[in-house]
């Protein structure tokens, strides 16, 4: 079961898209990753994007905590209408947006204004040669504020991602078989 681990949603529970398609972020690691982002950053009135989003379960704890504004964006139109009845059961419409499109899509439009935190769990089998244009496209396309927070979930056996230019590794942690890797624009 997946649920929204703490803020106004806190303990509601997550609809998850059936198959193996999506892997959603355990809640033990969400809990570790606000816990992180709590300490790096405001989370209060954030702009947030959830790239890779599968059930929106990041994005949408973004939004109990706090977050102003939210975009999921998830190519798999099933995971797409799980998300868009997450948020709606949530009653979250006024503060998500969801993309149903590929990341390198939304991410070739330019942004209203910049985000102040992205967090990216690609599939553990997308490289980090076809990682690399997307993570890049945040800096050049503008996604990016500055002293944004970029958090990179991977499969725990993968290297440290392909930062773009001015993103800097602050720091990782692992989790079973993920890890998070959080990067600051300068």
């Amino acid at each position: 079961m997946t649920r929204i681990v703490a803020g106004a949603q806190g303990g509601r529970r997550l609809a998850t898209p059936s198959g193996a398609g999506t892997r959603p972020t355990s809640d033990r690691v969400r809990e570790a990753l606000f816990s992180a982002l709590e300490a790096m950053t405001e989370l209060a009135g954030c702009r947030f994007v959830d790239l890779f989003a599968g059930s929106g379960a990041v994005g949408l704890e973004a939004a109990s905590r706090g977050a102003a504004s939210v975009l999921l964006v998830e190519s798999d139109t099933r995971a797409a209408k799980v998300i868009r009845a997450n948020v709606a059961t949530l009653g979250l419409a006024s503060v998500c947006r969801v993309a149903a499109a590929k990341v390198s899509t939304v991410l070739a439009t330019e942004p209203d204004e910049p985000y102040d935190i992205v967090f990216a769990d690609p599939p553990y089998d997308v490289t980090d040669a076809a990682l690399a244009p997307a993570l890049d496209q945040l800096v050049v396309g503008g996604w990016l504020a500055s002293g944004a927070v970029l958090v990179v979930e991977r499969s725990t056996r993968s290297p440290e991602p392909p930062w773009p230019r001015d993103v800097t590794l602050e720091r990782s942690r692992r989790y079973g078989e993920s890890t998070l890797w959080y990067g600051r624009r300068a």
